[in-house]
């Protein structure tokens, strides 16, 4: 594999090597993108026949319909960084079905980082939102509420017992984003590898066609998830 063996002459991780080289395709496409619509008639006609921007474009209206069901009225302040988790991602899973190179979401280093930082990006989006109201959602229900000193208090009796749990089930959400991510990525191009190194020709092939296809629900899979527990962040506490 390329990035491992450069690993060995550079003393830089293969992950940190197939990290860059995501990120630097993902900012290439855009650049191109945002050449193509700084001519003329950019951003009124479509390319002709097939090209990066057509392609970048169905994906993005795409993924913006689902982030507006999903995130409600403010989802464009959220989506460019679920845009670029998704684009990244896709990128990441696609390189590792290319002989000779790796995928860095095929390495749980890649795995975690993305899914802590969608943790931190849709409780962070919370505790803004609605400030010490957001704990609300670990307390369990109210049996009873009553005025007191000018504001309605609620009684949540059982919050010794839902807190904890609830916690848990929260930080668990990182857990399935991660480890979803990499058995699917690592056992696809881990097959791959394998058929390519016992037969070269047909059967690989087939392999990854349907690598292909399992590359692109990974990644919107994950950017799903994303936008769906933003929108639950959204949601008044209750």
């Amino acid at each position: 594999m390329i990035f491992k063996w450069f690993e060995g002459i550079s003393s830089v991780s293969w992950v940190i090597q197939a990290a860059l080289i995501a990120a630097l395709l993902l900012l290439a496409s855009g650049l191109l993108v945002r050449r193509s619509l700084a001519t003329t008639d950019g951003g009124v006609l479509p390319d002709e026949g097939f090209s990066v921007r057509n392609l970048l474009e169905v994906l993005v209206e795409w993924l913006a319909g689902m982030a507006q069901d999903r995130m409600g009225s403010e989802w464009r302040k959220y989506f460019p960084l679920v845009g670029t988790m998704f684009f990244f991602i896709l990128i990441s899973n696609l390189m590792g079905l290319i002989p000779g190179l790796d995928g860095s979401t095929s390495d749980a280093n890649t795995t975690w980082a993305w899914a802590i930082m969608a943790w931190v990006f849709y409780t962070g989006i919370g505790i803004a939102k609605h400030k010490q109201k957001y704990l609300v959602k670990f307390m369990g229900p109210s049996f009873f509420e009553k005025e007191m000193f000018g504001r309605t208090v609620h009684f949540r009796l059982l919050i010794p017992i839902f807190m904890p749990l609830e916690l848990v089930l929260d930080a668990a959400r990182m857990l399935t984003l991660a480890v979803r991510l990499l058995a699917n990525m690592f056992a696809d191009h881990t097959v791959i590898a394998v058929w390519l190194s016992l037969v070269p020709v047909v059967v690989p092939a087939v392999f990854m066609g349907l690598g292909l296809v399992i590359s692109f629900l990974q990644a919107f899979v994950f950017a799903l998830l994303t936008m769906i527990y933003i929108g639950l962040a959204l949601e008044e506490p209750h």
